[in-house]
Formats: structure tokens, C-alpha cells, sequence
């Protein structure tokens, strides 16, 4: 099968899959109007579902068109080691002991803020864990941060318009809080190495500009809706008890060792068996463990990783034809259709380039990594978490978009203003 013809079908099947990840609320409309097959419409109506169906059927078409080798040898060149870290990391940073420390040490932290404690509670969930996703990975703070959401802001009746700004708001903030080391960001993971960028590189280049626009962001949602957040600062998790300190340094050594080998599939998730069963033994000190929610994202990436290995043909000549400034704001809007970790790789690809391109590629694919639930590998983490607290059961595509689009022009002035 000629290759072009092979890509050309892949970007038809990617294109589908991106309109498919906005139409979910139709999907879901469809299940209660056609109750015979609501199982199925149900299906195609959750987020994480979408890349990875859409994934299958690119590759029953391969497999039909090109042949089963062909088709197996694609598979075989694809590197799932992203998806297979999220999974571990969500796992790891969901559980109770993981959570009780970062509540207790968010409640810590606000009780020297001069500010009222609900307000304190939200301003730090949004602000302190995404940065701190720089030392942790960013899937672990969004992890940290949804969950820590859910159990605190979304505990009780909230309007609508607080959900999406707050979603927007956390989106963005992950994706930009992430920049102040080489190690933590996805985007900046698939370049940092190959352009020698180390933890002062990223400090000075990236880290104390995305510090400030976080702040930003989170303060100004604060301030926004400071009429609905003061029930945040009561700890409904006090209720279940204390966990043991031993536990939770037991948990924490997990979650350091996965990080580390972060790269070591093999490693990481030998790790993650053990953890598994050390979770077991000592159940009493846990939250069920969010392995639904784990292995949905997953799924989602590791079909955003099938159907994106296909449109290098389109995407890199797009951005290997503009300058420094016109690609931040190209890198920017890309995201929002596809995964920024693969805008960059494709940047890396490229030899030649300035200083100051890389920099505007990278600080454009972070920038735009709040738009959309595709844009950045944590996001399907985080809708996952959050959405059964929205109508519908559903995190609506266009009503994130609008939600991010403030903070991510607060983004865009600090990485091009600053």
C-alpha cells in the first residue's frame, strides 16, 4: 500500500476521532432517547474511549488495505511507554495516604496565606499542585489536583460556570506548571535531552514566566468566584481516620521510584505490582483505587499515540515553515487538535533550528495545553476524575475551550511579554 495513501486515510481517521471528542454529549443524548442500545452510545460517548476506538478502526483498515504484517510492524514501532507511566502514576498518586499529605500540606500552607481558608484552599489547589507537577510529573498533579477538587469544591452544589473555569483553569496550569524542570512536561521531555536543556536552562528560559501566569490564573479565578468556594478549607477526608506515617512514606518511595524510572517501563510497572499488593495488605488505610479511571486515560493516550504516529507527513511541514513568533502561536492552536508532546518530537526531528524557535515551539505547545482534553497527556487524567461532577457525566468540549481560553491568553503574555 503506497504510504501516502496509508497517511492520507490516517489524518481522515484523526480528523474523525478530534470532531468525535466534541460531539460526546450527542452520544450520550442518544443513550437516553435510544435506550436499546444505550450501552453502545454510552461507549461512544466517553472522552477516553474516543482515541482508542478510533485507533482500532485505522487499524482494521490497515490491517485489511496493507496487510497483518504491515500493520503488526506499525503497532510493534510505537512507543507506549507514556501511556503505561500515566497509568502507574495515576494509580500511585490517588490513593488515600498520597492525598491525605497533600490536603494536609495544602491546609498548612493556607492557614499562612492572609486570606479567607476556602479562598486560600482553592487559590493553592490551583496554583501550588500544578507547579509542584515540575518535581512529581505533571499526570501526578493533575491527579492530585482533580481528585483533591472532587472530593473538596465539588463536594457540594457549585454553578456550572465555577466547574468549567475551574477545569480551564487547572488545565492550563498543569500544562505551563510543569516547564520549571526538563523532566516533569511531556513537551518538554521529548526535546530536553536532545537540546541539552537542564533545570537552570528551564528556570530561566520557561519556569519563573509560568510561575507568574499561574499565579495569575489561579488568583484571578479566586477572586471570581469567591462567593462559592469558602466550604473548600473542611477536610472531608479527617472523617476516615489518619493514616499511619510509615504508610504514607511508603507510598511517597513509590511514587519517587516510578518518577525516577519514569522512562523504564519494565521497571516502573514491576514497581506497580508491588505496589498493588502492598495496597492490598494494608486496605484498611485506603481509598478504592482508581483503576477505572487509570485505564480509561490510558486507553485514550495509547490510541492518541496509534492515530498521531501517522500525521508527521502534515504536521511537521506546517511548522518547519514558520518563523520563531508565528510558531508559538501556531504550536499554540495546533495543540488543541493534537498531543503537544508530539508537536515538539517533531520539532526535534529537525536539525538546523535556532535558539529561539525551539524556545517559541516549546512555549507555544505548553501554552496551548489547556484548550482541549487532547492537547496535553494529563488532561484525560483530570476529565476522567472530574466529569461525573458535571451534567451529563461529561466535561463538554466546547465549554472547556472557553473556559481555557483566558488563562491561556494570560500564558501567552508571559511566555511572549515577559
Amino acid at each position: 500500500m503506497p504510504s501516502h495513501t496509508l497517511e492520507l486515510i490516517a489524518a481522515i481517521v484523526f480528523a474523525v476521532a478530534v470532531l468525535h471528542t466534541f460531539s460526546t454529549r450527542f452520544f450520550e443524548h442518544l443513550a437516553h432517547t435510544q435506550p436499546r442500545h444505550a450501552g453502545l452510545w454510552h461507549l461512544l460517548g466517553e472522552v477516553e474511549i474516543v482515541f482508542g476506538f478510533w485507533a482500532m478502526v485505522l487499524m482494521l483498515l490497515m490491517f485489511a488495505i496493507a496487510g497483518p504484517r504491515d500493520a503488526i510492524a506499525y503497532l510493534e514501532s510505537r512507543n507506549f511507554t507514556e501511556p503505561m507511566f500515566v497509568f502507574a502514576i495515576m494509580v500511585i498518586a490517588g490513593t488515600r495516604p498520597i492525598l491525605a499529605l497533600a490536603g494536609a500540606s495544602v491546609r498548612f500552607i493556607a492557614r499562612w496565606l492572609p486570606l479567607p481558608g476556602g479562598m486560600a484552599v482553592y487559590f493553592l489547589v490551583l496554583a501550588f499542585v500544578p507547579l509542584l507537577g515540575s518535581f512529581i510529573t505533571e499526570p501526578a498533579a493533575m491527579t492530585l489536583a482533580a481528585l483533591m477538587l472532587r472530593d473538596t469544591l465539588l463536594s457540594r452544589k457549585v454553578s456550572s460556570k465555577l466547574k468549567y473555569a475551574t477545569v480551564g483553569v487547572l488545565f492550563v496550569n498543569v500544562s505551563i506548571g510543569g516547564t520549571l524542570t526538563p523532566f516533569a512536561a511531556p513537551p518538554v521531555l521529548m526535546v530536553a535531552a536532545k537540546w541539552d536543556w537542564d533545570f537552570w536552562f528551564m528556570v530561566a528560559n520557561f519556569g519563573w514566566k509560568a510561575a507568574i501566569a499561574v499565579l495569575v490564573n489561579a488568583a484571578s479565578a479566586m477572586l471570581l468566584f469567591r462567593h462559592e468556594i469558602g466550604h473548600m478549607d473542611q477536610d472531608e477526608a479527617a472523617a476516615a481516620g489518619p493514616v499511619p506515617a510509615s504508610v504514607v512514606l511508603v507510598h511517597l518511595a513509590f511514587l519517587a521510584i516510578v518518577v525516577v524510572f519514569a522512562h523504564h517501563p519494565v521497571v516502573f510497572i514491576g514497581l506497580l505490582l508491588f505496589f498493588l499488593g502492598f495496597a492490598a495488605a494494608y486496605q484498611r488505610h485506603q481509598n478504592p483505587l482508581i483503576l477505572r479511571e487509570a485505564l480509561l486515560v490510558a486507553f485514550f493516550l495509547a490510541g492518541l499515540v496509534v492515530l498521531g504516529g501517522l500525521q508527521q507527513w502534515w504536521l511537521q511541514p506546517l511548522l518547519m515553515g514558520m518563523d520563531a513568533n508565528a510558531v508559538f502561536f501556531g504550536a499554540t492552536a495546533l495543540t488543541a487538535i493534537t498531543d503537544n508532546a508530539a508537536l515538539t518530537y517533531l520539532g526535534s526531528l529537525v536539525e538546523g533550528l535556532s535558539a529561539e524557535f525551539k524556545t517559541a515551539l516549546v512555549a507555544g505547545a505548553v501554552t496551548g495545553g489547556g484548550l482541549t482534553v487532547i492537547a496535553n497527556a494529563p488532561n484525560p487524567a483530570g476529565a476522567a476524575i472530574l466529569k461525573e461532577k458535571f451534567a451529563d457525566n461529561a466535561i463538554h468540549p466546547v465549554g472547556l475551550l472557553i473556559s481555557a481560553l483566558p488563562p491561556t491568553l494570560v500564558a501567552v503574555l508571559a511566555f511572549r511579554v515577559l
